[in-house]
């Protein structure tokens, strides 16, 4: 059996497993830890705080400071009220396109290393290569963060890191953050009649709402000059508003959900403190003057650090030699690269498939694209002897 076909085989094993989000991964974890563990690596299993989701991280190789990881989400999106022309979770091959929830984000990453363990085994021989599989990066990269956390505490801990999410093999070196909130606004209901004897939380959701369309503005001007993203500055968008129940009741409650996308962490800072002046100094105030036991709180989803494109880039450099690439670009989506280069690692984003199949029904990945990410592996064998130091 070849790479290519050794690679879809493990492929259609991994998209078997539904590993959505909101369901456990850990039969999915299993199987790469036996396949890790009888490659030889030296393997890890840390289970989050419900028991029914885990990292996994493996080393093959040396145990020494340095060397690469090789990283990737075992999460996929739901498939509920999506259109599939076959079964999302059985591997399905027409015009050598594999269609199936998770092939190209990022299950097809994760086939390619498991099928060239054996050249990445002969090749850590005096630099280590590790291999992180996370759970819900899908949901705020909940599995990254705790691993990084981990990592962060060792005094033996890798340089770089690849994150192999679909970017059509293209090599990139940055991306905006990702920040998730939801703001729920405690008010006090009365008669539709008599507004004013009531708090409507919608009402001050709204004018949350509307002091964050504001900031949007503010930032549009603070975007730097040039800038290599797409739009070029932070982004805020208003994800969802539930509140009330009746035509004619004041609504006592309301839940607002929120996202920013940053450009640069000043940015994230900037928002956070002017829409915190804003509900201390203004609505909570108004609010409690009628009502002294109204509330606005806020939850943090997640607040996932952007990678910042640096000079000075040894896991992008690495990834230019394999790939005979010599430009790097930025991308709109988020990754879990910012975790790693927050403790101090390199950090780069190179993977087979395309973005633009990512969450949609009939998701898929090429057989050229998983060919062209066994050659990357295949040559990161051959050359690897020293890299990481």
């Amino acid at each position: 059996m070849d790479d290519l076909e050794r690679c879809t085989a493990i492929l259609r094993e991994l998209i078997a497993f539904p590993t959505v989000s909101r369901d456990s991964n850990l039969e999915a974890i299993a199987y790469m830890a036996e396949m890790l563990s009888d490659a030889g690596a030296r393997v890890e299993i840390h289970r989050d705080a419900t028991g029914h989701k885990a990292n996994l991280f493996a080393t093959l190789g040396p145990e020494v400071s340095g060397g690469l990881v090789l990283s990737g989400h075992t999460d996929v999106v739901p498939v509920e009220d999506q259109d599939w022309s076959s079964d999302p979770f059985t591997l399905t091959e027409r015009d050598r396109r594999l269609y199936g929830r998770g092939t190209c984000d990022m299950k097809g990453f994760i086939a390619a290393c498991l099928a060239k363990l054996d050249t990445l085994r002969a090749a850590a021989t005096e630099r280590p290569i590790h291999f992180a599989f996370t759970h819900d990066e899908e949901v705020g990269c909940l599995g990254a963060r705790n691993l990084v956390e981990l990592l962060a505490e060792r005094e033996v801990r890798p340089a770089m890191a690849l994150i192999g999410e679909p970017t059509l093999m293209q090599v990139i070196e940055g991306h905006k953050g990702c920040c998730e909130y939801t703001v729920t606004f405690s008010g006090a209901e009365g008669h539709g009649s008599a507004p004013e004897r009531g708090v409507n939380a919608v009402e001050y959701a709204a004018r949350y709402i509307t002091r964050l369309l504001e900031l949007r503005s503010e930032l549009m001007a603070r975007a730097p000059v040039p800038s290599r993203f797409d739009p070029p500055q932070t982004t805020i968008n208003v994800g969802g508003l539930r509140g009330g129940h009746a035509h004619n009741v004041i609504a006592g409650k309301a839940v607002l959900d929120w996202e920013m996308r940053p450009v640069v962490p000043e940015d994230q800072d900037f928002v956070k403190e002017a829409i915190a002046r804003h509900v201390e100094e203004v609505l909570l105030p108004e609010m409690r003057a009628i009502a002294p036991h109204a509330q606005i709180s806020t939850e943090v989803i997640g607040e996932v650090a952007g990678l910042l494109p640096m000079e000075q880039n040894a896991a992008r450099d690495l990834i230019f030699r394999l790939t005979g690439a010599n430009r790097a670009e930025v991308v709109p989506f988020g990754t879990e690269a910012g975790l790693f280069q927050q403790i101090g690692m390199s950090a780069v984003i190179c993977g087979p498939g395309s973005i633009e199949q990512a969450h949609k029904p009939d998701e898929f990945i090429s057989r050229d694209q998983l060919s062209q990410s066994l050659e990357m592996l295949e040559r990161l064998g051959r050359s690897y002897g020293g890299a990481g130091r």
